[in-house]
């Protein structure tokens, strides 16, 4: 039973250390580009507003 238990938590480390590392980065990219997308949006918004201002 102590061996299947230690078996198990190895292979869970063993995942974790190569699936988990790369998830946790694409996490932190994910979040960081959102908030770049969110501030292009904006500029975009207001570069419309700004030319149909100046086509009035």
């Amino acid at each position: 039973m102590f061996i299947k238990a230690v078996n198990l938590l190895n292979d869970f480390v063993y995942l974790l250390s190569n699936v988990g590392f790369p998830i946790v980065i694409c996490l932190y990219l994910l979040m960081r580009i959102e908030g770049k997308i969110e501030a292009l949006t904006g500029a975009i918004l207001a570069l419309e507003s700004t030319i149909s201002s100046n086509h009035e």
